[in-house]
């Protein structure tokens, strides 16, 4: 009798083990597609605001940390992407949020030279009120494209600005906090690449997992 309580002991723990195993094994082939998914989705959305990216997953490895609550927008550390040809930054890529937006942060991804030009700027998470204040969503207006190709020209530019303020930005009707803050969020993010050069030669302090 113990003999045989024994045999069937082990034989459920062996099939105990090789369950362990079994699950260990889809986890981490599970934790590899999402890593994977997690990342071209990350790269799609940085062609989209710098399309020379296409194929170049390097790019998110090549990016640093950057935390500064008045021209980054929250406490919270942000990431920089730098695009590089020839050992020369060409654009950051910069994930930035607007504080002030209708109904809380805007969460952006803005393309600036080290010249300050704005080649793109995208919307990545935001709460805004449907059909006013989501019109920055590129699916649902063209305005976020109006960025491209603006140049800050300084820290005072009063150029950066909706219309109604002075400004060469479209306001919506009927929803002008919005624009505003995205404006502005924007403006603040090329003032932040401009008073750190330093971010050229920064080490990369975060890679493609995160």
């Amino acid at each position: 009798m113990l003999k045989f309580v024994s045999k069937n002991a082990l034989i459920l723990g062996v099939a105990a083990v090789s369950c362990v195993l079994a699950v260990a094994v889809v986890n981490e082939l599970t934790f590899q597609e999402i890593a994977h998914q997690q990342e071209q989705n990350k790269l799609k959305t940085l062609v989209e605001v710098l399309p020379e990216l296409q194929g170049n997953t390097e790019i998110l490895a090549n990016c640093v940390l950057a935390q500064d609550v008045q021209l980054l927008g929250k406490p919270a550390e942000q990431r920089i992407y730098r695009y590089q040809q020839d050992g020369q930054v060409k654009a950051y890529l910069v994930e930035t949020t607007a504080p002030d937006g209708y109904s809380g942060n805007i969460d952006l991804l803005a393309a600036i030279t080290p010249e300050l030009k704005i080649l793109g700027v995208r919307v990545l998470a935001h709460k805004e009120t449907p059909g006013l204040g989501d019109k920055i969503e590129l699916k649902r207006n063209p305005w976020i494209l109006s960025f491209a190709d603006k140049v800050l020209s300084s820290a005072t530019d009063k150029s950066f600005a909706v219309k109604k303020d002075g400004g060469q930005f479209d306001q919506f009707a009927g929803a002008t906090i919005t624009p505003r803050a995205v404006v502005k969020a924007v403006k603040n993010a090329a003032v932040y690449i401009q008073q750190h050069p330093e971010l050229a030669q920064q080490p990369a302090t975060c890679g493609a997992a995160q």
